[in-house]
């Protein structure tokens, strides 16, 4: 990332600029969300109270608060209970899956041309993931999205943004802590619109598409629409999140220790 302001274009707004500090302070909103979406390994509970203390050194925003809400709840559970209520809200249910191709375009062939465009991706970037992960899992999107900046590395989360929509609803429905996460992740998001609200109502009653004979478009494509096979068309970039000036109290000013997808950029060729 240049140490240029980037130019963030709003949707039917006056562009907003983001400051290379505001730049640094949204990836690590960004890694932190990824890092809390991961299972709860041993080395990730050990770090608890580390991630805990980052939370609650960030500039107030909505999604500070959010974050804070969920780590209260994180640190505070047993370590079984924890992996036990990650198993049962994200691998269990089809619902809350962090796998965000699937929502778009359930389990046909579609889904393998989007998560090949994804790799893809993630190479043009000079970024390979390595921890045997999908390349839709949410927390390796997250820190792409972190490494690569606002626009490039962003695109994939504002892709799928009906789908995370969809995500936080069936955790705020179960009543899970992990509804906080997500809640703090579309707050850094486009603002969800009438449209995506009904095509999350849809895609909650009806389901992800399915394979037909033929393969019929699932309807034309749009801001986060079901898309024809090959087509990328992202919608416009998220405002940025803006921070007050840093309190006097000491916090930590990098991001935690704790581990994150096994990931190197590749070098050059």
């Amino acid at each position: 990332m240049s140490a240029r302001t980037v130019l963030l274009r709003g949707r039917g707004r006056r562009a907003t600029r983001l400051t290379p500090r505001e730049v640094r302070e949204r990836s690590l909103l960004l890694r932190l969300i990824s890092l809390l979406l991961q299972y709860p390994d041993e080395e990730l509970t050990a770090a608890r109270d580390e991630l805990a203390d980052e939370v609650r050194c960030l500039q107030p925003s909505p999604t500070a608060r959010q974050l804070t809400a969920f780590t209260d709840w994180f640190a505070a559970r047993p370590a079984d209970a924890l992996r036990a209520h990650y198993v049962e809200t994200f691998d269990l249910r089809r619902k809350s899956s962090l796998y965000l191709t699937y929502y778009l375009h359930g389990d046909t062939r579609r889904r393998g041309m989007a998560l090949l465009t994804l790799n893809r991706r993630y190479r043009a970037a000079g970024w390979r993931a390595d921890d045997g992960e999908l390349p839709d899992h949410l927390p390796l999107v997250l820190e792409f999205a972190a490494l690569a900046g606002p626009e490039t590395g962003e695109a994939p989360l504002r892709q799928h943004r009906r789908g995370l929509a969809l995500i936080h609803r069936a955790l705020t429905d179960a009543d899970s802590p992990y509804r906080h996460v997500l809640a703090a992740l579309l707050a850094l998001l486009p603002p969800v619109t009438d449209a995506d609200l009904r095509a999350v109502a849809e895609l909650a009653a009806q389901g992800p598409p399915r394979e037909d004979i033929g393969l019929a478009p699932y309807g034309e494509y749009g801001s986060g629409e079901f898309a024809p096979p090959g087509t990328f068309a992202p919608p416009d970039q998220a405002p940025p999140t803006l921070m007050p000036a840093p309190s006097p109290h000491a916090c930590p000013s990098a991001p935690p220790s704790p581990p994150s997808p096994s990931s190197t950029p590749e070098g050059p060729r």
